[in-house]
């Protein structure tokens, strides 16, 4: 490492910051991180009501490794901090007619699964991960860690990438293997947990069935909220400083080189460099001088993800027939998909994803209760509803929806909920237009041509988390901090 760069200002404490700043401290550098809430985590923030414990965020782990490497940064285990059990199945599917799909364990768990619906799709399963296997090896071994600031870099890989059909979006790819309808649509949906349509998405991401396939998808003992007390602690240990209430308003910059930060009370920190993890397109258009790259009107192109509406509740009865990860598929499919990625107005119908961490971790409610959220994707701000008007009444359709399939009696025995809209996301996260992921991962907005690691125009200006590459989703903002290390790896070597 140069000698000369010693102090780093890490912005924003979501796993992306919070893993760059441990990344930061095992280098060798000084490391402050500022977090505009109460609390660390960003998303992955837990709050707290009558004796429930709700994730605010990320709830589904694959990937595991990428917090051992954390740990063992330090010479430490993981496992003494925060333990992970592995789930089965990861996901049911319920289906409009009532149908019932358990996706996960073994290989020939999930073959018995399809063969209820499809004799035919079993083979075409083992064709869709043996697919997705080889885009794995390319875009997660090989790519997700590496940095893309380089546009040639980038030109090399397309070959690569086009043998892959990234060219395919991700329900087109699976369309080739998998016919029965239910079955199409479950095993295309896996882009909406990193903020994509699976109609536009590149295929790229079907990586993801054999992410799962490979090392599982995991729970943290105590929730999500877990890990970052556990991310903390080894924080604390190895001397990273943590600024809670510190909201940012201004990157400070001297001959286009970033020097340190300004907090909305006007005090001033300075450092050798500067991480930011958040939605890169509000630090471009409110916390930097004018760049090249990102302008304004390059920003008003961009796709964003979708906005995210999420009811966190709590019963005093258990529903014990309810999986841990519940997809609950509305009967439209493609064309809400459209509605909530295009539409300017709130669709009457909805899909849904109900979690209920009470089904593995009884200490996440009170005794004989259940706790749960249920996440509705949504239009984001680019639309014109009014959540203060709608709020309550979607909030009610969707768990009067709940109460006729998965939850009978629901009214009866709710004893506490609460909601988060896009406008919270905008408020609380700085989300552009309130978007549950910052920008879609849509192949024009993939590797070099989303948000760069490494700033275009300033110098020891670096972004991580959602907005940049990898992209969303907890191992994707992990891997964005392995970028910036490699970069940084790389500059000091000259």
């Amino acid at each position: 490492m140069n000698s000369k760069i010693k102090s780093a200002i890490v912005i924003g404490s979501g796993f992306g910051g919070i893993s760059s700043a441990l990344r930061l401290r095992a280098m060798g550098y000084n490391v402050k991180l500022f977090e505009k809430l109460d609390q660390l985590g960003g998303r992955a923030r837990v709050f707290k009501r009558k004796g429930y414990t709700f994730d605010a965020g990320p709830t589904v782990i694959t990937a595991p490794f990428l917090f051992d490497e954390l740990f063992q940064l330090f010479n430490k285990k993981r496992n003494d901090y925060v333990k992970f059990v592995e789930l089965n199945p990861w996901y049911q599917f319920y289906f409009d007619g009532g149908e019932i799909f358990n996706y996960g364990g073994t290989i020939q768990d999930t073959e018995k699964e399809i063969q209820k619906f499809s004799e035919e799709d079993v083979e075409g399963y083992k064709k869709l991960v043996n697919m997705s296997e080889k885009i794995f090896e390319t875009g997660f071994t090989k790519l997700s860690h590496v940095p893309f600031h380089n546009f040639f870099f980038m030109i090399k890989q397309i070959p690569k990438l086009f043998r892959l059909k990234s060219y395919l979006t991700v329900y087109q790819l699976v369309s080739k293997y998998i016919k029965n309808p239910n079955l199409h649509k479950a095993l295309s949906i896996q882009p909406l947990l990193l903020g994509g349509n699976p109609i536009t998405t590149t295929s790229i991401y079907n990586l993801i069935h054999f992410l799962e396939r490979k090392w599982g998808v995991h729970y943290a003992v105590g929730g999500t909220g877990a890990i970052v007390k556990a991310l903390k602690k080894l924080m604390i240990e190895e001397n990273v400083e943590i600024n809670l209430n510190s909201e940012v308003s201004e990157i400070i910059f001297e001959n286009k080189r970033a020097i340190g930060i300004k907090l909305r009370n006007n005090k001033e920190f300075f450092s050798d460099i500067v991480v930011f993890n958040g939605d890169p397109t509000h630090a471009y258009l409110n916390m930097i001088p004018k760049a090249r790259r990102w302008t304004q009107k390059k920003i008003d192109k961009l796709e964003l993800s979708m906005g995210l509406f999420v009811i966190f509740f709590g019963t005093k009865k258990k529903y014990p027939k309810v999986e841990h990860h519940t997809i609950w598929m509305g009967k439209r499919f493609k064309g809400l998909l459209k509605d909530i990625f295009e539409g300017d107005n709130l669709p009457e119908d909805f899909s849904l994803y109900l979690h209920r961490p009470s089904a593995s971790d009884k200490k996440m409610a009170p005794k004989d209760c259940d706790c749960f959220y249920v996440l509705s994707p949504v239009p984001n701000l680019k639309s014109k509803i009014n959540w203060d008007i709608e709020g309550e009444e979607y909030k009610d359709r969707i768990l009067k929806a709940l109460e006729k399939t998965l939850l009978p009696n629901l009214s009866k025995y709710l004893d506490v909920s609460f909601y988060m809209t896009p406008e919270d996301f905008s408020k609380d996260y700085l989300s552009y237009k309130g978007s549950g992921f910052s920008i879609s991962p849509i192949f024009k907005q993939s590797a070099w041509f989303r948000f760069n690691n490494k700033s275009e125009d300033f110098k020891n200006l670096f972004f991580v988390g959602a907005g940049t590459h990898p992209g969303a989703g907890v191992p994707g903002v992990l891997s964005s901090a392995k970028v910036l290390e490699n970069i940084l790896m790389s500059d000091s070597r000259g």
